[in-house]
């Protein structure tokens, strides 16, 4: 995370202001992957990667924006704020103050600076990270704090109703919830949730395979459909089914043969995954690293063979990393179409775990990855 005393003095500097300062972290998602729009089950655990966001007042009715990532200054007027997205970064801001001004909140003049270290495009949810930021800065000003439960379902209604990304929860509810040293198991129908600590010999490694994804791609919104397609079939038999979370690898036997062929995969891969994913967190509660590395195993053959939302260059990250001194588990995670696969790694082997498959890439691929050595981080909160 960036030096807060440093963005501090940008924020200062820039708007001659004094700001109050929060952080959101990014996420790495163990498993359970495009299950949460399904109302499913997930298990996130954030990480130190991070976005700062510096807020002080301004008397001249005027929100102005500064990323000190892309060096740009945007300035907007509070009484009118932009009612559709522009296609820009400041979309994930002025969404989150959208959806707030929705929610009867006057939005008034403000500075808001923003740093962030998430990757972007990683899978990482550099997006959620920085929507969260923003709510917890925007609501400083006006006077409320919402439980991070609430400020999860607000960030994902910007990004779903303003970015135009059909996103499930899961990312700022991570964001907003996150504990140090445990992941969390997320029940994505009433945001019930427990902690799994993370024994301390393990450590979170992840390994970007510099391929970009966006969840606002038409790959994403496919699955997506594919999935809903599915349910509806199941549905049309038993009406109680409103979600994949409703239903059975047993239904799928008896009325997989009305769907289409790739929307009996993607379903194949939300009802297993969802088992997967609870199993892997009572595994993780009883301290069963070897059972909880072979439901990643099976979790990104599933994520690869049925939901197709892998690449080359992820599957050969995962399959280079079987062999090697200390692995756990690996993984691709996050929204898929590229970005960085999660490796559970023996602490004491993961400096070379990591140095190693980062040349094996290299070697293989031609291309050189981005490989941190990562432990869960604590949620959304103010820093002084």
């Amino acid at each position: 995370m960036h030096d807060p005393a440093a963005f501090r003095s940008l924020h200062v500097e820039r708007f001659q202001a004094e700001p109050a300062i929060f952080v959101a972290p990014g996420r790495v998602n163990l498993i359970g992957e495009h299950t949460d729009y399904a109302e499913g089950f997930v298990m996130p655990a954030a990480i130190q990667f991070a976005t700062l966001a510096g807020v002080s007042p301004r008397t001249d009715g005027k929100i102005v924006i500064y990323s000190e990532n892309y060096g740009e200054e945007k300035t907007f007027d509070a009484a009118a704020l932009p009612p559709t997205r522009h296609r820009e970064w400041t979309d994930y801001p002025l969404g989150v103050m959208q959806i707030l001004a929705g929610e009867g909140h006057t939005i008034p003049g403000l500075s808001l600076s923003l740093w962030g270290d998430v990757p972007l495009g990683s899978g990482l949810s550099s997006s959620a990270a920085l929507e969260v930021a923003t709510a917890l800065a925007v609501e400083s000003l006006i006077g409320v704090s919402y439980p991070g439960p609430v400020v999860a379902r607000l960030c994902q209604r910007a990004e779903n109703e303003y970015v135009g990304a059909s996103c499930g929860i899961m990312d700022q509810f991570i964001s907003a919830n996150g504990q140090e040293n445990h992941a969390l198991l997320l029940d994505c129908r009433d945001l019930s949730f427990r902690m799994a600590p993370i024994p301390n010999h393990v450590a979170l490694v992840i390994a970007n395979t510099m391929v970009k994804h966006s969840v606002a791609g038409g790959d994403y919104t496919t699955r997506r459909a594919e999935s809903e397609a599915a349910c509806a079939v199941i549905a049309s038999h038993r009406p109680g089914v409103k979600f994949l979370r409703d239903a059975t690898l047993e239904d799928l036997e008896k009325w997989g043969h009305e769907m289409a062929p790739k929307s009996l995969m993607r379903a194949r891969h939300v009802i297993s995954e969802n088992l997967r994913t609870v199993a892997a967190a009572e595994a993780l509660l009883r301290g069963d690293m070897t059972e909880l590395g072979r439901l990643m195993a099976a979790a990104h053959w599933s994520y690869s063979k049925d939901f197709e939302a892998s690449c080359i260059e992820a599957d050969t990250m995962v399959e280079l990393a079987q062999d090697l001194p200390g692995l756990i588990g690996a993984r691709l995670t996050g929204g898929g179409f590229g970005g960085c696969t999660i490796n559970l790694v023996e602490r004491s082997h993961a400096q070379e775990f990591s140095h190693v498959l980062g040349k094996r890439y290299t070697e293989k691929m031609g291309i050189v990855a981005e490989i941190h050595i990562c432990h869960a981080s604590g949620g959304a909160r103010r820093i002084s």
